[in-house]
């Protein structure tokens, strides 16, 4: 299983990837299942990491399964900010395809199970899509959008601790989920679990309410 090492500029994560690649196939690894990012993240910072990935991982002379994960609903909520008696983001009524965590841990334990069954195979492990406005109406808040530059400004101006890549990397997520590229969904997850997938609005919610417990430690 190889999990994507996205923690970084795209020459690292690429790198890392390729050495974890050649080692698997040094050492005789059977069968690379790894876990990349939707067919429709292509216009996110961090998608050109994950299709050079693919790539190596198709040219390794291995049997391989690509597990093409959506974006988390816990991403999704904690990114909505809190401010007043209410949340705001840069969502706008976009929605995302959002899946929860914990369903996509489960989809991998079970192609690493039996990964012969999915050799070849790629997975677009999508969720339903949910809105901030869905979000924030499962709170009983309200939700207010604000600009995509006012957004950038606030990544840059007051979130300490951001390494100079992630500001862009969560630009690019507000702006294709506002102009609705990620909305899309797709039936191969709940055909993986065997049982539709979980709420991923639930999912979502909880992470905004936890981030608001935090922000008020």
């Amino acid at each position: 299983m190889l999990i994507s090492a996205g923690y970084a500029e795209d020459d690292q994560v690429v790198g890392r990837h390729a050495a974890v690649l050649d080692a698997a196939v040094r050492d005789g690894v059977r069968h690379v299942v790894y876990t990349s990012l939707t067919g429709a993240g292509d216009h996110l910072g961090f998608a050109l990491a994950h299709r050079a990935t693919e790539r190596l991982v198709r040219a390794s002379g291995l049997p391989w399964t690509i597990l093409r994960n959506g974006l988390y609903a816990e991403l999704f909520g904690g990114l909505l900010r809190w401010a007043g008696n209410g949340v705001e983001s840069a969502f706008g009524d976009g929605a995302l395809a959002a899946v929860a965590r914990e369903d996509l841990a489960e989809a991998a334990a079970i192609v690493a199970a039996d990964p012969a069954r999915h050799g070849g195979r790629v997975y677009d492990l999508v969720g339903t899509p949910v809105t901030a406005g869905q979000v924030a109406d499962r709170l009983g808040v309200p939700h207010r959008t604000v600009s995509l530059g006012e957004y950038r400004r606030r990544l840059l101006e007051e979130t300490p601790g951001l390494l100079p890549f992630q500001p862009p990397m969560l630009a690019s997520i507000a702006t294709a989920v506002r102009h609705g590229f990620l909305h899309g969904t797709a039936p191969d997850l709940a055909e993986l679990l065997g049982r539709p997938a979980r709420d991923p609005l639930a999912a979502a919610a909880a992470a905004a309410a936890a981030a608001r417990a935090q922000a008020y430690v």
